[in-house]
């Protein structure tokens, strides 16, 4: 008798173990898997060939699939006349940005977001804003992102990108994105392959845990560049350099 009730305690504390280490187990995966960036989609706007390049650079380092948006009237010559007709579809949008009929009209699209956990939005910035059809894409699609992982890369001449985050979070503002945003201007665009490299690393691509939730954007240092994209181990006391996105004169 003795012996039978002890093998049947021995037997029911070798279950509770199982399912404890079981649960350990689990709890480890999910710690693993939590942030997860999944399949991606690149998905771009050119115009001047410049995010178009970028874009054939990234997806060299990283495997994504690429969605490449286009107006529907073609041949448009936004910057002609001083860039009369790329400031009158900008207007446009800031006049009335809940109204569909607000945004110039792009080819359809057939990509299913819902096949992708990551997306990559390239675009041009227009005086200080994001490319229109750029911007007509997220306001179409915008909402099919919530919850999904999103990465910002800006082409611009000289402009700081403050202006296109806050277009992306406007027409996105479900997604989790990544603690920060990577700026190609005209000076260092020729170096496009480092500066996405050192992105991807900065922002831990590599090891699946890019967004804000592991590395949240207000607390993380603030990472500070030169005009030509140079990292800077800390903020000038004078001259003019890139702060978290944004030009900084002194």
């Amino acid at each position: 008798m003795k012996r039978t009730f002890l093998n049947r305690m021995l037997l029911t504390v070798v279950s509770l173990l199982a399912v404890a280490c079981s649960s350990d187990e689990a709890g480890e995966v999910n710690a693993q898997t939590t942030g997860s960036l999944g399949k991606t989609l690149v998905v771009y706007y050119s115009y001047t060939n410049k995010c178009r390049e970028i874009v054939t650079t990234l997806t060299s380092q990283i495997e994504a699939d690429v969605l490449e948006i286009q107006p529907a009237e073609k041949g448009l010559k936004y910057e002609a006349n001083g860039y009369a007709l790329g400031t009158q579809l900008l207007n446009a949008i800031k006049a009335a940005p809940n109204d569909a009929s607000s945004y110039p009209a792009i080819d359809p699209v057939t990509t299913s977001l819902s096949d992708y956990e990551t997306i990559i939005i390239v675009t041009p910035l227009w005086w200080s804003q994001m490319a229109a059809p750029m911007q007509t894409y997220l306001f179409n699609y915008g909402g099919q992102m919530a919850g999904k992982n999103i990465g910002l890369i800006v082409s611009s001449a000289s402009s700081g990108i403050s202006g296109v985050v806050a277009d992306c979070k406007r027409l996105v503002p479900d997604g989790k994105y990544f603690s920060e945003n990577l700026w190609i201007n005209h000076s260092n665009h020729s170096r496009r392959a480092s500066l996405i490299q050192n992105w991807l690393t900065a922002v831990s691509y590599n090891t699946g845990t890019a967004i804000n939730e592991t590395r949240n954007i207000e607390t993380a240092p603030a990472r500070i560049y030169d005009l030509n994209g140079r990292l800077l181990a800390q903020e000038p006391q004078k001259g003019i350099y890139i702060k978290n996105g944004k030009k900084i004169v002194r």
